[in-house]
C-alpha cells in the first residue's frame, strides 16, 4: 500500500494538493498560505504524508522542538492530523498512515509520537480513539479536560509547558490565536470578522506567526484557540451557529 502515498517536498509541493481543500484551477488563499507555511516547516522536518490522489487521506507530523504548539518533550514527533474523510475510509488507509509515521519515529531514534487530545473527541483534533489502538496513552492533561496523549518507545513522556495550562487572559472580548497550518483558517477568520463587524462585536485576532510564540501560547493549541470573555473556550474552528452559542455566554 505504500506505493499509492506521496510525502510532500519542497520540489512538489507547489504542484500537488494539500488534501484538506482540493481545487483545480481557482487559487484558495487558505491554501496557498497553507504552502507557504510548509515550505519553511518542511525544511525542519515536517513531514506531510497523502494518498496520492485527489482525496482527503493525509497525515502530518514534525518534530515537537519544531511544532507549533505548547508542549514540551525530548525527541518526539508531534502528530498534528490524521484524516481520512468520506468515501475512502474503510480502505485501511488511516492505519497505513499512522504505522508509517510511527516506523518514521522508530527508524530516526525518535522518543515517540505524540498528539493533542481530549477527554471528549473534539471535531477538528484526530480521532484519539484510533490511536489509543496503537497504544497513545493520556500523559498530561488540563482543568478543562484537554489531554496530551503519548506513544513512548522509552518510558520518558511530553507535557503541555505551563503557559498552556493557564485557560485564562486579560482581554475579555472575543479573541482567536491562529496559524497557516490548516486550510481553512482564512475562510474562518473571513467569516469571524464579517459576523462581527455587522453585529457590533468586538474581536481581537492574534496570529501565530513563529515558533516561539506557539510555544508560550496561553491555552492548548493545535492551529487555533478561542476566547471569550477572558476564558478558553475551544481548539475547534467556528461556524456562525458555534459562534453565536459562545457569544451567549
Amino acid at each position: 500500500m505504500d506505493e499509492e502515498f506521496i510525502n510532500l517536498t519542497l520540489e512538489n509541493l507547489d504542484q500537488e494538493h494539500v488534501c484538506c481543500i482540493i481545487r483545480t484551477r481557482t487559487l484558495h488563499p487558505g491554501v496557498e498560505a497553507k504552502r507557504a507555511w510548509l515550505r519553511e516547516r518542511l525544511k525542519e522536518g515536517h513531514v506531510f504524508r497523502k494518498l496520492h490522489e485527489k482525496a482527503t487521506v493525509f497525515i502530518e507530523y514534525a518534530p515537537l522542538e519544531s511544532a507549533w504548539v505548547p508542549i514540551v518533550g525530548d525527541n518526539y514527533f508531534y502528530m498534528y492530523c490524521l484524516w481520512v474523510d468520506g468515501s475512502m475510509k474503510g480502505h485501511g488507509y488511516g492505519k497505513s498512515l499512522m504505522e508509517y509515521c510511527i516506523a518514521d519515529a522508530k527508524a530516526q531514534g525518535k522518543s515517540g509520537v505524540c498528539m493533542l487530545g481530549s477527554k471528549k473527541q473534539k471535531a477538528w483534533l484526530s480521532d484519539q480513539a484510533f490511536a489509543k489502538r496503537y497504544g497513545f496513552k493520556t500523559v498530561d492533561a488540563t482543568d478543562n479536560g484537554y489531554e496530551l496523549l503519548a506513544l513512548s518507545f522509552d518510558g520518558t513522556v511530553p507535557s503541555f509547558c505551563e503557559a498552556a495550562k493557564q485557560m485564562t487572559i486579560e482581554e475579555a472580548s472575543l479573541t482567536i490565536y491562529y496559524d497557516a497550518q490548516c486550510p481553512f483558517i482564512l475562510q474562518t477568520i473571513k467569516m469571524i470578522k464579517n459576523y462581527c463587524e455587522d453585529n457590533s462585536i468586538s474581536a481581537c485576532f492574534l496570529e501565530v506567526d513563529s515558533l516561539m510564540t506557539a510555544k508560550n501560547l496561553p491555552c492548548v493549541f493545535n492551529n487555533w484557540a478561542v476566547f471569550y470573555k477572558g476564558k478558553f473556550e475551544t481548539v475547534n474552528l467556528l461556524n456562525p451557529d458555534s459562534l453565536k452559542r459562545i457569544l451567549k455566554k
